[in-house]
Order: structure tokens, then C-alpha cells, then sequence
């Protein structure tokens, strides 16, 4: 498959123009990177996937996927970003909308729309934190899958939740944190959080076993939202960092978030 995503300049300059404030470009960066070079390694160059994306939001990586040649399906319960991801597919060229579905949905009710086995990739990120109970859905997302598919899920990581509190100085916080798996730094309600040992045995109670992990935000998740981008050459430098601390240990393990890949047996 053609990589979009491999540096700051050229295409991917363009994409990540897109995104916004640098916390939000570090995310869909490395994520889209990891994504591609997990896709690289299980299937054939140029070969065109069926993919899910559950709890798509404004559509970014749906959006990546569909330009790299791919038959994407949204699934997204929230109207305001449903509506976001329908703009932004309405400026894309006919080629592209056409590979792209969108469809007003909750990501626990899949077999409600689709067959077993529809799909040789699903995406779910930034989802699980929103789910009390999450292992029925990750059951019905494996469902989803065809054999030797790709599940990738991008969650908040409970074993770091100290990580920012005591990076900011507020130790009453990073105290309490330590024996919570709920993360309340961001805006809104607070939200869960998981764990590396718990979703490794949850997927390989679902047949489909972690094959492999990342951390994401090791050094940028305590900027603020509106903070924005850096100039190019410091951008390219910072997401390098980043890429190399999200697969080295032991760096990757106090990561913000974590993107895990599990195979379909």
C-alpha cells in the first residue's frame, strides 16, 4: 500500500495541516505511522482493504485511508462529528468519496450492520475510554474481522495516569492517580482508563491476540489543547522523538496513550 504518512514534508505536510494543535498532530501522526507499518507488514503492496473505523469522529484517519486507496466505513454516534466528517468527504475528489461510507451509529451495535468477518481492518480510537463495560464490544469489533485481520485500538494508558499531575508539580494529584483507571485531565467528564495486561488478555480472549503495541504522547501530552504547531524543522524533530520514544522501552510504557494491534486467528 502507499505510505502517506512517513515524514513532515510533502503529502504528509499537506494531511497534517489539517489537524490542528500540536497535541492532536502527535496523536494522528504516530498513529497513522504505526497503522502503516502494521498494514505493511500483514498485506500486499497495493492491495485495497476493507476497513471500519468505529467511533470515527471528524474522520481524519478514515479520511487518510480512503486517499491511500482503501474502502472505508465510518461509524460515528455523535451528529456534530458526523456532520464534520460529511464536510470534510464533500471536499475530497469523487474517487475518494466514493470509496468512503458514513453511517450515524454506536460502535457496540456493529452486527447490527454489518456481517461477521466484513472487514480486513478496524479501527477504534479514543473509544473504550467512553465505555464502561468494554469487553462486549471488543468482542463484537473481533467479530467483525476476517481472518488474520487487524484490530487496532488506541486507549488511555491507567498506568500513567501520575505521569502529568507530577510532571506539573501537583503532587496531591499524581498521588491519586496512582491507584485510579480514571483519567480527569482533559476537558469534559472524566474519563476510563486501561491497561497493557488487562487488554492483552482481553484480546486473546476474543481471538484476537495483541501482536504488537505502541505509546503515544510520551513527551507532548501535558501541552495545552490551543497550543499550535512549531515550524517545520522542529515539528519533524519532535515527532521523531516521539515515534522512537512510542517503541523503545521503557519510555513507551509511561505513554499517554497506548495503540494496540491485535490479529484475527
Amino acid at each position: 500500500m502507499s505510505i502517506l504518512v512517513s515524514g513532515v514534508g510533502g503529502a504528509s505536510g499537506n494531511w497534517l495541516e489539517g489537524l490542528g494543535g500540536l497535541r492532536d498532530t502527535v496523536r494522528q501522526e504516530l498513529v497513522a505511522r504505526q497503522l502503516d507499518e502494521q498494514i505493511a507488514a500483514r498485506y500486499p503492496v497495493g492491495q485495497r482493504l476493507r476497513i471500519l473505523d468505529v467511533g470515527m469522529g471528524q474522520g481524519v484517519q478514515a479520511l487518510r485511508l480512503a486517499r491511500a486507496g482503501h474502502t472505508v466505513t465510518g461509524l460515528e454516534s455523535d451528529p456534530d462529528a458526523l456532520r464534520a466528517a460529511r464536510e470534510s468527504l464533500a471536499s475530497e475528489p469523487a474517487g475518494i468519496r466514493e470509496r468512503v461510507r458514513l453511517i450515524e451509529g454506536d460502535g457496540r451495535e456493529t452486527g447490527v450492520h454489518f456481517l461477521p468477518g466484513s472487514f480486513d481492518v478496524v479501527l477504534c480510537h479514543g473509544v473504550l475510554m467512553h465505555v464502561e463495560e468494554p469487553d462486549a464490544l471488543l468482542a463484537g469489533l473481533a467479530r467483525m474481522l476476517a481472518p488474520g485481520g487487524l484490530l487496532s485500538l488506541l486507549v488511555r494508558n491507567a498506568d500513567a495516569l501520575a505521569m502529568r499531575p507530577g510532571l506539573d508539580g501537583d503532587w496531591a494529584g499524581a498521588l491519586t492517580a496512582f491507584d485510579s483507571d480514571t483519567w480527569t485531565g482533559g476537558p469534559g467528564a472524566p474519563v476510563r482508563a486501561d491497561r497493557l495486561e488487562t487488554l492483552t488478555r482481553t484480546l486473546a480472549g476474543i481471538a484476537a491476540p495483541l501482536h504488537a503495541w505502541y505509546g503515544v504522547r510520551v513527551f507532548t501530552d501535558g501541552v495545552p489543547n490551543e497550543e499550535g504547531l512549531p515550524a517545520a524543522a522542529d515539528l519533524e524533530r519532535l515527532l521523531a522523538a516521539e515515534d522512537r520514544a512510542g517503541r523503545t522501552e521503557p519510555y513507551r510504557r509511561v505513554a499517554a496513550l497506548l495503540h494496540l494491534c491485535g490479529v484475527r486467528g
